[in-house]
């Protein structure tokens, strides 16, 4: 991976700020799955071959679906790559092909058309029924795929430019029809790369892989101004075999959001997020959770694990958002090895998150959320340890929480209890403020552990 030095600054200041807090940085080589990523296409070929031009102005739309429909025919004979050399390329959306790579040089830069009819409306998901914004048709990612398989979006740390400040406009102003697009969305598909890249300034979210498997996006940098409206990192959505790995993330809302649709929709589909693993990631998000789970969870959830998570000026570090009408299931889900420095709350659970896509929902599907294990969590200047609500028809349950030391910072209000905690059952060791008497304490006679999940395996043929 090449750094430009914009990058590099940032990096050196993300660890300058790391180590004054006192958390432990390591440096480690990539990580890369044999089998995955071809180490060469049979095709490569540039932008510039059909006639891109990057300039900052002129639009490459068509110069991007004529590249690509050209590398298609080479998807059964070793496979195509699209190069994207230094300049500003503008274009609106486009769809990729399968055995494919698009590949940005590090001075490269795609941008995103600021004219709305660039970006076609689409079917609104079938997980969701509607738009996620608005009811209706959604407006196109940038970068799409449908049903396909071998797909690397990968580069010297190119960059992806959304410039989606002319979308947050206009949805503040609600005059949007339709739902924003996101920077890149993969439906159906299978064996799924993206690395060494950044992407910034995307309408809404930034990375939804939606139905699809054996996905690996590792190395990726992405920023969003604080105040930008629903700019989440990356969201698997309905999602198997998932590894994140090795990402720094700004975001004006959640930092990773696992999703699997969205009330009886979600229900109907009937596809869950499940066997996802999130390591290393360093996450800023003021506004919102750097790891959340939903609330749009009502395809299920299941088997997420996350280590070694540094979580900087957030307001939460880990949340399950669901509500009534949800149905579907959180269950085994476990974090350990995680640093927080200067949070609203350690731990959040909210069990009335109530937006629904229509009023056809069933209030009486209630989500079923058991076996959370949170272990050795170290948490620095914490305004709340933990807000923990739970539905009253179906409690919260079999929630463990082990070495856990949070230190309470000036902001902390005298009167506010450190934990807040309704209809919730579970079990808690060393955990410093003594949590609420629903977390029953465990004597520690010799070693006491969480659950622990079983061996997990990053992507599955």
């Amino acid at each position: 991976m090449v750094l430009n030095r914009t990058h590099l600054f940032q990096v050196l200041l993300l660890l300058g700020i790391l180590i004054l807090h006192g958390i432990k940085v390591e440096c480690r080589l990539p990580t890369f799955f044999p089998g995955l990523t071809p180490l060469s296409r049979a095709k490569v070929v540039s932008i510039t071959d059909f006639g891109g031009v990057g300039d900052g102005k002129t639009l490459n739309t068509a110069a991007f679906k004529k590249a690509i429909a050209f590398l298609s025919g080479f998807s059964k004979k070793g496979g195509g790559q699209l190069d994207i050399p230094a300049g500003r390329w503008l274009t609106g959306s486009f769809n990729l092909t399968n055995h494919f790579t698009l590949y940005l040089d590090n001075k490269a830069i795609i941008l995103g058309s600021q004219n709305l009819k660039d970006w076609p409306l689409i079917p609104p998901l079938p997980s969701y029924g509607r738009g996620r914004d608005a009811p209706g048709p959604r407006y196109s990612s940038l970068i799409n795929g449908y049903n396909l398989t071998d797909v690397v979006i990968t580069g010297e740390n190119g960059t992806i430019n959304g410039q989606g400040a002319i979308w947050w406009q206009k949805f503040h102003q609600k005059v949007l029809k339709n739902t924003r697009g996101y920077l890149v969305e993969l439906q159906h598909s299978n064996e799924i790369e993206i690395s060494n890249l950044t992407f910034i300034n995307s309408p809404s979210w930034n990375l939804h892989p939606v139905y699809s498997s054996n996905i690996i996006i590792s190395y990726v940098t992405i920023l969003a101004p604080l105040d930008s409206p629903n700019t989440d990192g990356i969201d698997p959505d309905s999602c198997s075999h998932v590894h994140i790995e090795d990402c720094y993330i700004v975001s004006g809302d959640d930092i990773i959001a696992i999703k699997s649709g969205w009330d009886q929709y979600g229900i109907s589909y009937g596809k869950p997020s499940q066997h996802i693993f999130i390591r290393r990631l360093v996450g800023i998000s003021p506004t919102s959770a750097v790891i959340a789970l939903g609330s749009e969870m009502s395809g299920g959830i299941q088997d997420v694990r996350a280590e070694d998570i540094h979580a900087i000026n957030s307001e939460t570090g880990i949340r399950i958002k669901t509500s009534p009408g949800r149905g579907g299931f959180v269950r085994d889900i476990f974090v350990n090895r995680m640093t927080m420095v200067n949070m609203k709350w350690a731990f959040t659970m909210t069990g009335s998150y109530g937006s629904h896509p229509d009023n056809k929902f069933n209030p009486n599907a209630l989500p079923v959320v058991e076996r959370i294990s949170y272990s050795n969590i170290v948490a620095r200047n914490v305004s709340v340890a933990g807000d923990l609500e739970g539905i009253a028809k179906a409690p919260f349950k079999n929630i463990c929480i082990r070495n856990v030391t949070i230190n309470l910072g000036t902001w902390a209000k005298s009167k506010t209890l450190p934990w807040n905690c309704t209809y919730i059952q579970g079990l808690s060791n060393a955990v410093s403020p003594q949590p609420c008497t629903l977390l029953k304490k465990i004597p520690a006679k010799g070693p006491v552990s969480c659950p622990s999940p079983r061996n997990f395996t990053p992507h599955k043929k």
